[in-house]
């Protein structure tokens, strides 16, 4: 993986984007609509989210569902593949969470340094 050509950073790229991390955690507790995932995704442009969730199909991480209906309607959900990396994902975020106020003074502490 630390190697330039390791071809698992393509995946991992796709895994820890910023819009493939937040696809991931908001499709932990189930099946979502395009809309749906919009929404819950905040700040997501619809290209974007397209484009992300096409990435993780190709990967076996997100499943699409199409019916042939009108209006379309497609559902996203994680596959069991997907469902393991999310919940690794969402460790990490977590974390990430819980030790937030500690990671802001650290860097206060390091850009007070910086200027001296």
């Amino acid at each position: 993986m630390l190697t330039p050509l390791c071809p698992s950073r393509e995946i991992l790229n796709h895994l820890t984007s910023r819009w493939g991390v937040l696809v991931l955690i908001a499709l932990l507790p189930g099946t979502q609509r395009f809309s749906q995932l919009r929404r819950k995704i905040g700040g997501v442009s619809e290209r974007m989210l397209a484009q992300t969730l096409q990435l993780l199909e190709s990967d076996g991480i997100v499943e699409r569902r199409a019916y042939e209906v009108v209006p379309p309607h497609v559902e996203y959900s994680l596959t069991p593949l997907g469902k393991e990396a999310a919940m690794k994902v969402r460790e990490l975020a977590d974390w990430i969470e819980g030790h937030y106020p500690e990671v802001l003074s650290q860097q206060d502490a390091f850009a007070l340094s910086q200027r001296r």
